[in-house]
């Protein structure tokens, strides 16, 4: 049940905020939501300044933990061989990568196209080196569980495609000629390696003892009452997303910060475990290691993108420049609560309680329970 709450806590708000902010709900509910060009708000130094600032000090906890703790852990080795599998996915990165930033004649009715092929290829090669840590891996042992994040991806992306029909801050150049049936197709198709790619990724990094050992052991993070802080945090991002609607300019982080409390904040609220859990325990990995993934992916996703003929570009207000491709440089802050929400919403597919690689943060405890978590 809680599940059906949070996806209308997710929508309602933005819908209801939109409302007063005088845009007709049916604007947000047209599907496909394509993206618009948006004038938005100017650069601002100070605006910039201070949230580099705030970002700055978040990132300076992590690091200067794994500069400070340096456990004696064993030298990373290897599992198993590199697989066959494995050099298939990097062939069909390079070749992806390849027809995304060249315009040879003969590929011309491919260059729409191309965001597909190095993202499976980076997901088979990501299984491949997990597959050699931990002899283990999604595409491997665990291929009913990597298909259902397939189709939970695509689903997880396009609220992110209706929630940007607020902000703006990004838009696609290239598909205008897509008929709306390509356009759902493509984009679906595209949005169904998001989930795939940053849990793999994540797995990944899992096994690496010196990423992980300076963030376990540490100080407890204990709430005294957990319930009532669920409820808080439900309550302020529902808030949250109601302000994204009203002012969406000087509130756009939100898209990716509220999502996270929404689920977090209810699965809290209703006495089931969340993705932060293992905090209560002084393990931090559920912190660190979910948004290094997201950024890990999310280099690649602006690298691939940066020269593609069908790509996206942005326009966020106050912090528009100092590009690292075509993303604003604190853009990139973004991904870090996305990692989370990647993980949560992972966790929720069924079949994460048995989708453990061996010596990464298990998924078990925050897995759903069918006819718990959907009765």
């Amino acid at each position: 049940m809680w599940i059906a709450v949070a996806a209308v806590s997710l929508v309602l708000p933005l819908l209801l905020g939109a409302r007063l902010a005088g845009v007709p709900p049916a604007v947000l509910l047209a599907f496909p939501p394509r993206t618009e060009v948006v004038a938005q708000a100017p650069f601002s130094a100070p605006v910039f300044a201070a949230l580099a600032a705030v970002i700055v000090a978040v990132l300076l906890v992590p690091i200067g933990v794994a500069l400070r703790r340096r456990p004696d852990v064993p030298a990373p080795g290897a599992a198993a061989r590199f697989p066959a599998w494995g050099w298939a996915g990097i062939v069909l990165m390079a070749l992806g990568w390849a027809l995304a930033w060249t315009r040879f004649e003969w590929a011309a009715p491919l260059q729409r196209h191309t965001f597909l092929p190095p993202w499976i290829g980076y997901i088979v090669t990501v299984n491949a080196l997990l597959y050699r840590r931990a002899g283990w891996s999604y595409v491997s042992h665990q291929r009913g569980y990597l298909l259902a994040l397939v189709a939970a991806s695509t689903v997880f992306w396009w609220y992110f495609e209706f929630a940007n029909r607020i902000v703006h801050n990004w838009y696609y150049r290239g598909v205008d000629d897509f008929t709306r049936l390509e356009y759902v197709v493509f984009a679906s198709l595209s949005f169904a390696t998001v989930l795939p790619a940053v849990v793999s990724t994540h797995a990944w990094l899992g096994t690496w003892p010196r990423l992980q050992a300076p963030f376990t052991g540490l100080r407890p993070l204990r709430l005294a009452h957990p319930r009532r802080a669920g409820v808080l945090a439900w309550l302020l991002a529902v808030l949250g997303l109601a302000a994204l609607a009203i002012w969406p300019q000087a509130t756009f982080p939100l898209v990716w910060i509220a999502p996270l409390l929404v689920i977090t904040g209810l699965r809290a609220a209703v006495g089931r475990a969340t993705v932060l859990a293992p905090l209560a325990g002084g393990d931090y990995r559920p912190l660190v290691v979910p948004a290094l993934a997201a950024l890990v992916c999310g280099f690649f996703w602006e690298l691939w993108n940066w020269r593609s003929l069908a790509h996206w570009e942005y326009a966020v207000p106050y912090v528009d420049r100092y590009h690292l491709f075509a993303m604003p440089v604190l853009g990139y802050a973004g991904y870090l609560p996305f990692g989370l929400e990647c993980l949560a919403v992972a966790a929720l597919v069924p079949g994460a309680g048995a989708a453990v690689p061996p010596g990464s943060a298990p998924l078990q405890a925050v897995a759903v329970d069918p006819a718990r978590d959907c009765g």
